[in-house]
């Protein structure tokens, strides 16, 4: 072989390595966290290989349980992909989960008092207001960091609460069903709901969330906006520098990712609870965070990461109903395997340096 042929070559694997190590990452990661969660099993007395079994039937086993697991991979795309990227500009917005309530209360109540509408005017304006509430509830702690220069971690964090407990309060009394007991609002029109595809409960919000995806990326890696973005998170004084308006970009990474996770709180609401409540999100903010790091703020990342974290909540809810695996170690198990994919990742990541 000639010396041009074995540089060619070498080059060639040193490029596929970084490629090889991305995808073979995740893999160890879901291996080691499987053997853990194997380990803690077999001390709790419960046969593993059943559990796992069970685990991946229950989340992919038919069409029902695939349809269970796309629906609960909608509101972790839709929010995952917002965070993708405020994170991308390292804007750290830790509170989806207070923009979600908002967009689910502001698309609620056009929901709640204007059901006679034409239909598709209706729930083109639900969900819009989705988008507006989750991004107003953003706007917030985006004016706090460029004005006052308050550290978005906390101030996001903080709205959270505000949100659950301001919707739980609406719930409870202003909104709450006429003659009713429950804290709950009035049940919605069944106007106000999503299309289905035909023959399954699969709505136009999952499918809405997956068509986000590759315009998300083209967002990114395609737009000045995105390379704005990318630029700010890359070293925001390097961007100031180079005249990019540093406090714009951030205002609007919040407020885009505030919007995506309004519009998910509303989708949520409008196609499974049909009502305004407190228990209307399984923790979706906070998830969604692992989400979007899990895939490496790459939009098609975060989608694969997505469906992953959908199979491990449907299954960890399987094997603790047909395995016997306590609530409290198949929840132990999901977030063990999580976290051995972070961890993985972020050692290959090191070292390939």
């Amino acid at each position: 072989m000639s010396t041009t042929a074995m540089t060619e070559q070498a080059e060639s694997k040193r490029r596929l390595s970084p490629i090889v190590a991305s995808l073979g990452a995740p893999v160890l990661g879901v291996v080691i966290g499987l053997l853990i969660g194997a380990v803690l099993m077999l001390i709790a007395d419960v046969d593993p290989l059943e559990a796992y079994k069970l685990m991946l039937s229950g989340a992919l086993g038919g069409q029902r349980q695939i349809t269970e697991t796309l629906l609960k991979t909608a509101p972790l795309l839709l929010i995952g992909l917002g965070l993708c990227v405020a994170f991308r500009a390292r804007v750290w917005n830790i509170g989806a989960e207070g923009q979600y309530f908002m967009g689910a209360l502001l698309g609620g109540l056009v929901a709640l008092y204007l059901p006679h509408w034409p239909r598709a005017i209706l729930l083109l304006t639900m969900l819009a207001a989705g988008i507006v509430g989750g991004a107003l509830w953003a706007l917030i702690p985006a004016l706090l960091k460029v004005r006052a220069r308050i550290n978005e971690i906390i101030s996001t964090l903080m709205l959270n609460y505000i949100a659950i407990l301001f919707l739980t309060y609406l719930a409870r009394g202003p909104l709450q069903e006429p003659g009713g007991y429950l804290p709950v609002s009035a049940r919605f029109d069944p106007a106000t709901r999503l299309p289905l595809l035909p023959g399954t409960r699969i709505h136009a919000g999952v499918l809405l969330a997956f068509a986000l995806v590759p315009i998300v990326y083209y967002l990114l890696w395609h737009t000045p906006l995105g390379f704005r973005a990318r630029a700010v998170g890359s070293r925001a004084s390097v961007a100031r520098y180079a005249g990019i308006n540093v406090e714009r970009i951030i205002v609007f990474v919040l407020l885009f990712s505030g919007a995506l996770a309004g519009l998910a709180g509303i989708i949520e609401v409008s196609t499974l609870h049909y009502r305004l409540k407190a228990g209307i999100s399984a923790g979706y903010g906070f998830s969604a965070i692992l989400v979007a790091l899990l895939g490496r703020m790459n939009p098609f990342g975060v989608a694969i990461a997505s469906l992953f974290f959908a199979v491990l909540i449907i299954g960890a809810e399987t094997m603790h109903v047909l395995a016997g695996v306590p609530p409290e170690l198949a929840d132990a198990i999901q977030a063990i395997i999580v976290l051995s994919v972070l961890a993985v990742d972020a050692l290959v990541r090191r070292r390939l340096g």
